[in-house]
Formats: structure tokens, sequence, C-alpha cells
């Protein structure tokens, strides 16, 4: 059976549509995050399971998959820069959460590491040609705004894979957590092949488009386009810091509150979905105020939120008081959110118009270079050796994660840093200029 190559014209697309097509995108990111999460939630019963330290159990759950994720996301995103994105993503997506299931039924070491390294390969095809969809379907000042409610897909995912999959491992296993998370995906992937329609390239855009471009020249032009060179340190660095920090945030709390695996998923659960949505939908209808068409007041509103969200996220780690740990939670998980939708309207905005899918394969590979392979690593490596010979324990883990904590800071610099360029660099690529 041939694959369907339809596109819809933009003079076609309906108001309800649009939002039908964001509303799929958003819940195949929360699919998305789920499955990419669901491990640091039952970190520490794979690792008494598998008899790993904390630096190898880190190795296990997360290098394979950023590796193979960065590995093939530059070379798929390439592809979704000339062919059917809608495709490419249904493909993906049935792939990754196939690999999740794959994950929920391995028994060894070797099966659960060729596991994940099958969920990275899926998951690169995800969230680039999903930022490129939405893109053509919405114009250039509403963009910031519909990736912003794309963005909700990260708290509902994180949500899934902490209470939900907290639970679910509680009472029956790790296994079957990712089970769970992985068969709803394969549907979904189905859902979007069925009722989403690939948009023309470009369609919204005043400025004249460029020809496809090659890697090299893609990874030239973010690096022109000093303030989309910004944007993508000033989020991967967001990524290291917050989703760095929440990668062991259920190990710490079972290590130092005595909490089973269910229990430590719903000490954060509501806060990445209650305050997730809240912060996140509450930043996509601020974007959407007239006070907001200039890209200067997004990126500064940015580095506020995360410059004030960094000294929570130092003292939940710091005190011994389960109590004052919640609360700490509740002012710094929001903040892991905030800044993605923004960011992703932001780079939208800022790449040529057959480059958007490569802008965000850039964003992505240094996003989960830090947050994958970076943060877990250097957290569990420096656990171990805060712990010396007498093995990882939580004061050590607490050790390493307040070593992490302060880097919300070095996101703030790049995010000034965009500021200067912005604007102009907005205008020259989409050909237009917001009234302000």
């Amino acid at each position: 059976m041939a694959i369907r190559e339809a596109h819809i014209e933009t003079s076609r697309v309906t108001s309800s549509m649009r939002w039908y097509v964001l509303g799929v995108m958003c819940l195949i990111y929360a699919v998305n995050i789920a499955d990419r999460y669901v491990v640091s939630t039952v970190l520490e019963p794979i690792r008494l399971e598998l008899k790993l330290t904390d630096a190898g159990v880190a190795f296990l759950t997360g290098v394979p998959l950023a590796l193979f994720y960065v590995g093939f996301g530059i070379p798929i995103s390439w592809l979704a820069d000339r062919m059917n994105r809608r495709n490419i993503l249904s493909i993906s997506l049935v792939l990754w959460s196939a690999f999740t299931v794959l994950c929920g039924l391995s028994v060894t070491y070797w099966q659960l590491l060729l596991s994940r390294i099958g969920v990275g390969v899926g998951e690169a095809g995800g969230t680039p040609p999903c930022n490129a969809i939405v893109a053509d379907y919405f114009p250039p000042q509403r963009r910031p705004m519909a990736l912003g409610v794309f963005a909700l897909g990260a708290p509902i995912g994180a949500w899934l894979g902490a209470d939900l999959a907290g639970a679910v491992a509680h009472a029956f296993g790790w296994r079957a957590s990712m089970i769970a998370l992985g068969v709803p995906g394969v549907l979904v992937g189905l859902l979007v092949y069925l009722t989403v329609r690939e948009p023309v390239r470009g369609g919204l855009d005043a400025a004249d488009s460029v020809p496809n471009a090659s890697v090299l020249e893609s990874l030239r032009a973010v690096w022109r386009q000093r303030a989309a060179f910004h944007v993508i340190m000033a989020s991967g660095v967001c990524a290291l810091w917050g989703w760095g920090l929440v990668w062991w945030t259920p190990t710490f709390l079972m290590r130092t509150y005595h909490l089973n695996v269910a229990e430590a998923g719903a000490v954060t659960g509501h806060a990445h979905l209650v305050g997730g949505l809240v912060a996140t939908a509450s930043t996509a209808w601020w974007l959407s105020r007239p006070s907001m068409a200039d890209p200067r007041r997004i990126v500064w509103m940015l580095a506020s939120g995360v410059g004030l969200a960094t000294i929570p996220s130092f003292i939940a780690y710091w005190t011994d008081s389960l109590w004052l740990a919640k609360l700490m939670f509740w002012l710094f998980i929001p903040a892991i959110y905030f800044y993605i939708g923004p960011c992703m309207g932001l780079l939208q905005n800022l790449a040529p118009i057959r480059m958007r899918a490569m802008f965000t394969a850039w964003s992505v590979l240094v996003g989960n270079l830090f947050n994958l392979i970076v943060a877990p690593q250097v957290v569990g490596y420096l656990s171990d050796c805060f712990a010396g010979t007498s093995g990882a324990d939580a004061a050590s883990l607490r050790l390493a994660l307040l070593v992490l904590a302060p880097t919300g800071l070095w996101a703030v610099c790049h995010f000034l840093l965009a500021a200067r360029t912005i604007a102009t660099e907005q205008q020259r690529v989409t050909g237009w200029a917001p009234s302000v």
C-alpha cells in the first residue's frame, strides 16, 4: 500500500483544524515525555535489581537513549525538511512506543539497554516534525502561543511518567509501568496517520523560502542567527538544570525520606501535572497578549522566571524537611515547563522555512545531551565519589544535586544575550515586524 502524501493548502485550513492538529501534537509530546522519563521514577528499583552503582544505572537508562536520540535526530530532521512530516512522525511514534513496551518485557541488562536504544531512535523523529507542523498551521505572531499550548504535553507526560507510573510500578512492578505507557502510544501513532494532514511549508510566512539546506548549512545558519544560538543554549541549559534535577528526584526522595516508589512519584506528580499545566497554560495565554509581540519581552520574561526558580531548586535538595522540600518542588518544578513552548516558538520564527525541523533538531540535540547524558552521569558520578568506598547513599546524592542546582543562572545569561538581536533577526527571517 502506498504511503499517503496528501497536503492541505493554507487557504483550506480552518480554525478548528488548526486547534485539532495542535491538540494531537500536544498529545504526542505527552507520550514522548512519559516514555522518556518513566525510567527516572523506577530508577532505584532497576538499580537494586541489576545491582548497579548510581553512575551505572544513570548510564543504562539515560546515555543509550540520548546518544541514539541525538544521533538519529539530525538525519531524521533533515528528511522532515524535505518529506512528509506527518508520515515521519506517525512511524516514529509507533516505533518508540513499541520499544517502550519491550523495555517492560526486558529481563536482562542487555535487553533493557537495547530497548532503550530503540526508544531513542524512535523519539528522534518526534519533536522536530511536531514543531515544524505546528509552525505551518499558525502564523508567525501566534507561534510562541501555539507552541506554548503544545508544551502542555510536557507536564502531562511527566505526571504520567511519575505519579501514574509510580502507582503501577508499586502495584505490579517496574516493568508493568513501561508497558502501560507504551501501548497507548502505538494507537496515537495510528491516529496521527489517519487524521492529520501535512500543511504546505511556509504558507503563512511573508518572507521568501530558501532552498533545501544541508546539515552543515543549517548549523551555520544557527551560528549566524546569534539569537537562535542563545535561545538553543538557554533551552538546553534549562533542561540540564531542571530535568537533570528531576531525573534523580524520585531516588533522592526514596533514600532521604524512606518512601516507596509510589509515594516518591506522588510527591512530585501533582507539582508536574497541576503546577506544570498552570505555568505552561498561563505562559501561553500571556504570550497571546499584544504586549508580548516583541520577542525581547519574551526572553526577558524567561530570564526572570528561571532566575527566581533557581533559588527553590537549591533549597529543595538542601533541606531535611519533607514538608519544605514539597513546597520548594511546587515553586521549582513548574519552572521547568514554562520556558519550553516560548523557546520553541522563538526558534521557529528565527529558522528559515526549510530549516525549521533542523533548527529544532539542533535544539533537541543540545537539550538532550545536557539532560540525558551530562546531568544523569555527572550527578551519578559525583554521588559515587562523595560516598567513597561505602557506596552511594542519601547524603552523597544530596551533595551531587546541590552542585547541579545553581546552573539555572547559566541559562539566564543566554536569555539576556538573545535579547540583543532577536527582534531584527526574527524580522529578517519571517518578514513580520511586531508593532509595539
